[in-house]
């Protein structure tokens, strides 16, 4: 999966939106203005997850592509490489969840706000 697919993937989710509020590398999705997903536009290509804390380790020690989440919180996030061509089905799976504990933690009043109630 490249960085347009992983992008295309990103953007079809709910109240998604796309920005670099950080460099110009760095491109940043966010459901309802909080972020899911980080993903490196510079060589080595990698994108950030958010993660259920236990799920997170249980990846790191399973995949050696998934680290500790670069400049993030390393309990709830981790870093995907994506130069080690991860399977297709594994990225989009993180990607649904770290969307999806972003959504569940949102107000209900935030996720009616954004129809994603």
């Amino acid at each position: 999966m490249n960085i347009e697919e992983i992008r295309f993937y990103c953007l079809q989710k709910a109240a998604t939106t796309e920005s670099f509020p950080f460099d110009e590398t760095t491109l940043v999705f966010k459901v309802a203005d909080k972020m899911f997903a980080l993903l490196s536009l510079e060589v080595p290509y990698s994108i950030n997850l958010k993660c259920e804390p236990e799920k997170a380790l249980a990846l790191r020690e399973k995949y050696y592509f998934i680290l500790p989440g670069y400049h993030m919180n390393k309990k709830h996030w981790n870093t995907l490489q994506l130069d080690d061509k991860p399977p297709v089905e594994l990225i989009k799976s993180l990607i649904d969840h770290s969307y999806d504990l972003v959504v569940d933690g949102l107000p209900k009043k935030t996720r009616l706000a954004w129809n994603l109630a």
